[in-house]
């Protein structure tokens, strides 16, 4: 069971099709979650109703000879796998706009989908501040950043189709603090963003010696004041390192970021640019409220 946007969801596998529906048994609207899935079908918890591919209701214990009403099948959802995740969307009528993840298909690639990190925080929030590239030398002091380099160099947003990209550079090392093996003195290191609106963006980051690492930021609204982030990663170096040591400081970056993300206030992210000040290192959120604005969604995101 998971929720998206306060709507409760089930997700089950059935033999190769994936499901998500809602999270409830048109019989007596029970939730299908407190049931059991075999890999083919889920079961209800109540009377045993099970469910199978697109959702119909292929069983049902009392009358298993009786052939089976349509009312009895699932409201379903789109469902579409990649990177890792679980993505759907619930107007079935759209199609799953799925970002795209620079290298993830490339076979010099390591593929790391981490473990989720949920945040009593609204998305908008969470997201703009993955954007945000001044905040390094005061958050991520503990992890990789250096509190003595807090200048942020110009950059400039570029619109793309889905959103805007930033090319961002300066002398911000990425590694570990405390690896000391590695890095290079006065190496110019560039952080490429790219958001696709409303809720996902994706950073990759140059390192010395032709290395990338990606990491997507897919902030999933659970309600107005959680999100579930989800974050998978691929790199083509430090292949051989434990996969542990990936989650381990991934977890500790994004736990720098939930403190503040969930003490900000107004809680939801204000699209009115007279609501906050702005300086010119905020302009990667100026533009992603912009996009957010631009799609329509001021009222849902002004407190």
């Amino acid at each position: 069971g998971v929720t998206l946007l306060d709507e409760p969801l089930v997700v089950y596998r059935a033999v190769d099709a994936l499901v998500v529906a809602q999270d409830l048994c048109p019989h007596r609207g029970v939730p299908l979650s407190l049931g059991s899935g075999d890999g083919q079908t889920i079961a209800c918890a109540y009377h045993g109703f099970r469910f199978g591919q697109e959702g119909r209701c292929v069983r049902v214990p009392a009358h298993p000879d009786t052939a089976i009403p349509k009312k009895l099948n699932l409201r379903t959802y789109p469902a579409v796998e990649r990177y890792g995740l679980i993505w759907t969307c619930l107007r079935p009528e759209n199609a799953i706009d799925i970002p795209e993840m620079p290298h993830w298909d490339e076979v010099d690639f390591q593929k790391i989908t981490c473990p989720w990190i949920d945040i009593a925080g609204f998305a908008g929030r969470q997201l703009e501040g993955f954007l945000d590239v001044a905040h390094f030398a005061f958050v991520h002091t503990e992890t990789f950043a250096d509190p003595e380099n807090p200048v942020v160099p110009s950059y400039l947003p570029k619109a793309t189709e889905k959103g805007f990209e930033v090319e961002y550079r300066s002398f911000v090392g990425n590694y570990p603090i405390g690896v000391s093996d590695k890095g290079r003195a006065g190496f110019e290191w560039l952080r490429h963003f790219r958001t696709h609106l409303p809720f996902t963006a994706t950073l990759e980051i140059h390192f010395p010696d032709e290395a990338r690492l990606v990491i997507m930021n897919a902030a999933s609204p659970v309600s107005a004041k959680k999100t579930r982030l989800f974050a998978p990663i691929c790199r083509n170096f430090d292949k051989e390192l434990p996969i542990q040591e990936v989650y381990d400081f991934n977890l500790r970056v994004f736990a720098e970021d939930k403190v503040i993300v969930e003490s900000q206030k107004p809680e939801c992210l204000p699209l009115d640019p007279t609501m906050e000040a702005h300086v010119m290192a905020d302009r990667s959120s100026i533009a992603y409220r912009r996009g957010l604005r631009d799609l329509g969604l001021s009222c849902f995101f002004i407190s």
